[in-house]
């Protein structure tokens, strides 16, 4: 089992607070079709396998371990089936749980929670495409799953300069919005996405979907464009998203951004990942996966 251990100096702001959405940064008032998928399939992950089996480890592997990520979250990340498993029906299930086992310290203390996180780190990077995973998400203050990209050379250069690319943050205590970010040297751009109608997020299962061009990325969800994030959008600094980055889907509990449960919240929390798809970016004349909106 192949362990990915970030120090903390690596991996501060990793699904952490999101950018500040002002003026041009906020959802377009009329939302537009994203353009449909046109890449050949690098990765397919659709979480096939009996119940409580492991997810596959030629694909994926473990963060274990707590130091805050940057966000003062208060989970122990394990490679325990209770807290990363299949559940026989196609869905991966990556479960937080309210432990008595104290024996692992978070940033304030003995860690209240454990709960799960895997990355392709060394096993899947891709530069360019279309990123789609099919998620439901856990409800609840205190709850922050999340879909996102981190550069692969993060060991080399650490965070930001790595660049970080949050496909889908739901900070749980507002329902129905999700985020979209990234965060690179010296900025940080995103977006958010509101259900209509008063839903939530967490009563269903929803597609998120990243559009990542050379110099753009266009956020969706259920086929709906939401936010474009461009090169022009950098304040002059670096545009860190041009090299291979990997996949990480974890559920993380408590931090700054999404608060903390509350003491009569209840536990167990399960955030279920349908599939997690991958398409190569087309270079054939005149195609792009990118919307143009």
């Amino acid at each position: 089992m192949a362990l990915l251990l970030l120090p903390l100096s690596l991996l501060l702001g990793a699904c952490g607070e999101p950018p500040v959405v002002t003026g041009a940064q906020e959802i377009p008032d009329i939302q537009v079709p994203a353009a449909p998928v046109t890449g050949g399939m690098s990765f397919r992950e659709d979480f096939e396998g009996e119940f409580g089996s492991a997810p596959d480890q030629t694909r994926w592997s473990y963060d274990v371990g707590s130091v805050g990520w940057g966000n003062n979250e208060s989970q122990f990340y394990t490679s325990s089936r209770e807290n990363t498993a299949l559940d026989g029906n196609g869905n991966l299930v990556i479960t937080a749980l309210r432990t008595p086992d104290r024996s692992h310290e978070c940033w304030n203390g003995p860690c209240e929670f454990s709960s799960g996180r895997l990355s392709t780190a060394r096993k899947f990077t891709q530069r360019y495409g279309v990123f789609e995973a099919r998620i439901k998400v856990p409800p609840g203050r205190g709850m922050l799953p999340a879909f996102w990209l981190v550069g692969d050379n993060i060991h080399d250069v650490g965070w930001p300069e790595c660049g970080e690319i949050d496909i889908m943050e739901f900070p749980g205590k507002e329902r129905g919005v999700i985020y979209g970010s990234i965060h690179g040297p010296g900025y940080g751009r995103g977006g958010k996405y509101t259900l209509p109608d008063g839903r939530s997020f967490s009563d269903d299962f929803h597609v998120f979907t990243l559009h990542w061009g050379p110099d753009s990325l266009a956020y969706s969800v259920d086929g709906v464009q939401y936010k474009k994030i461009t090169t022009a959008d950098t304040d002059g600094h670096r545009w860190a998203f041009d090299r291979p980055f990997f996949i990480v889907v974890n559920l993380a509990v408590g931090g700054k951004w999404p608060g903390y449960p509350a003491a009569d919240a209840v536990f167990p929390q399960r955030m279920l990942v349908d599939y997690v798809h991958v398409h190569d970016w087309d270079t054939r004349p005149g195609a792009s996966p990118t919307p143009s909106a």
